[in-house]
């Protein structure tokens, strides 16, 4: 499951899944944002909860690009990721939810980085907010995520943006289905608790947010959630948080992105 293209000698095959339920709305704009990377070695999975409000019509429109899909009542969304992850085969694979999109060139800029640093089983990309209709309402950069500095900072990667080698599932098992909102930030801890990152200096994907949102519609669960997992790991203390804080600012700034370091400092001393 590989290619040749261009000056990189592999491409790895990547499989993405999209967990749906009841987002006839944003859904489609999903769809087209991965196909329309032109991927050569991707294998799609898209995993529906049961839609009641069109999202399937929309779905089946793209069927004969997709690798597998269903739609049928499911525990939730990370039950539904788990049943794509567990149908995946690409030598990496990652999810993108169903409101969510890929930004052009993704797939290929991780591809190229995959390939580029083997020892690595995580590759991340910056990631943009965008509004309902798809305008940007603000840039988020990161630096190489790793274990020490998710436990003092939390979700300093994204899913929207991110890949993992599917080797590592025999390490880490799959998402932890007991989590509603914080599913992601466990498993990137868990996954960066057996593995080093590659960080790609530009964004590759795009967080859609809307009113109905479970960051929205669930915040108390969400921050519940989120002091549940810390607790897993163990609470950093003030000094580390501040530590991981500054070494992020610095390594943005020599990435280029002084500006970007300044407003966010202009913001937070504004708040």
């Amino acid at each position: 499951m590989a290619a040749t293209t261009g000056s990189d000698n592999f491409l790895p095959s990547i499989s993405i899944v999209t967990p749906s339920f009841n987002q006839a709305e944003f859904i489609e704009r999903t769809l087209d944002s991965v196909l329309s990377q032109s991927y050569p070695n991707l294998e799609y999975i898209v995993v529906d909860g049961g839609s009641t409000d069109g999202s399937v019509e929309i779905i089946r429109k793209y069927e004969k690009h997709l690798a597998w899909w269903v739609s049928e009542p499911d525990r939730g969304q990370a039950h539904a990721i788990n049943k794509g992850l567990m149908r995946a085969t690409g030598d990496w694979v990652g999810w993108q939810n169903s409101d969510d999109i890929y930004l052009s060139g993704a797939l290929q800029l991780a591809a190229q980085t995959m390939s580029r640093q083997p020892a690595r089983g995580v590759v991340a990309g910056g990631l943009n907010m965008i509004d309902s209709s798809g305008r940007l309402l603000r840039e988020l950069r990161y630096v190489t995520p790793t274990w020490r500095s998710m436990r003092a900072e939390g979700m300093v990667i994204a899913n929207q943006s991110s890949w993992w080698r599917r080797e590592l599932h025999q390490a880490v098992g799959l998402l932890d289905e007991s989590l509603v909102c914080s599913f992601d930030y466990d498993w990137f801890l868990r996954l960066l608790r057996h593995t080093k990152a590659a960080y790609i200096d530009r964004a590759l994907g795009g967080l859609r947010m809307h009113a109905a949102t479970k960051t929205v519609t669930l915040a108390p669960q969400h921050a519940r959630e989120y002091q549940s997992v810390i607790e897993r790991w163990g609470r950093p203390s003030m000094l580390e948080r501040r530590y991981f804080q500054i070494r992020r600012a610095l390594k943005t700034i020599i990435n280029g992105h002084p500006g970007y370091v300044m407003r966010g400092a202009r913001d937070r001393w504004r708040r």
